[in-house]
């Protein structure tokens, strides 16, 4: 199994990373587990042109094709983002919104292959869990225009700092011991 485990924030060292962290050193007991951060990619915005319904390709040439690359080797896709204003932060929004030409809801499109399961990390700093609710939500829509299969999800609460995370570390832990136990 290959484990691809992205850090959707352009936060590099923060929480986001230090779930990232956790998560890779847990499926990579077991597996190759690959983290990647979305700042390490430089692309566009969607301009929506809508070519790519026609042609299931992009008009734009950046990055966008190397963090597909790694969807494309991957088995498994574990999604650790944070809250920005209830949602996903911009920089994966717009990854999103840039992988029309995969999505499943126009012909032709293109795909990065069959049997993929994914997987959601979300934290916010507030109490309510409903935020991480939506932010599941926005993952899971992505996942299933990609043709990945949704296989579960954790929610986090009042995690702001890095250091906040070491109250959830056994529950991430779980967490990915349910991944490995599900191959």
């Amino acid at each position: 199994m290959n484990a691809l485990i992205i850090n959707a924030s352009p936060v590099r060292t923060g929480a986001t990373a230090r779930i990232v962290e956790i998560a890779q050193a847990q499926l990579s007991k077991h597996h190759e587990a690959r983290a990647v951060c979305i700042d390490d990619y430089r692309f566009g915005f969607c301009h929506g042109c809508r070519r790519c319904h026609a042609t299931a390709r992009c008009v734009q040439r950046d990055d966008v094709d190397a963090l597909i690359a790694e969807f494309v080797r991957a088995d498994v896709i574990v999604t650790v983002s944070p809250s920005y204003w209830a949602d996903v932060p911009g920089q994966f929004k717009a990854f999103i919104d840039r992988c029309t030409p995969w999505c499943n809801t126009h012909e032709p499109h293109a795909s990065i292959g069959s049997g993929k399961r994914g997987y959601a990390i979300v934290l916010r700093t507030g109490p309510n869990m409903r935020e991480c609710e939506r932010l599941i939500q926005t993952i899971e829509h992505f996942y299933g225009h990609m043709e990945i299969e949704c296989c579960g999800s954790l929610g986090l609460c009042r995690v702001e700092h890095r250091e906040d995370v070491a109250k959830h570390e056994e529950e991430i832990m779980r967490f990915c011991e349910r991944i490995l136990a599900s191959f």
